[in-house]
């Protein structure tokens, strides 16, 4: 019997999906858990809810028009 190995996607300009449930290990050693069968993790950095996504990546950002407004 083959054994089912992990998939994780990388999107172009959001999270990266990994499959759950799955226990995340923070920097400084704190453990996480997400029980969904597919977890979002940040990785813009924007989240407030970080290690997951929370869809910040989606906002635009505001530039400057040209006129100064």
């Amino acid at each position: 019997m083959r054994e089912r190995v992990p998939q994780v996607v990388l999107t172009d300009e959001g999270p990266l999906l990994v499959p759950g449930p799955v226990d995340v290990v923070l920097p400084d050693g704190t453990r996480v858990r997400s029980e969904r069968p597919v977890t979002a993790l940040c990785t813009c950095r924007r989240s407030r809810r970080r290690p997951f996504c929370d869809t910040s990546h989606r906002r635009k950002v505001r530039t400057p028009r040209e006129d100064g407004s």
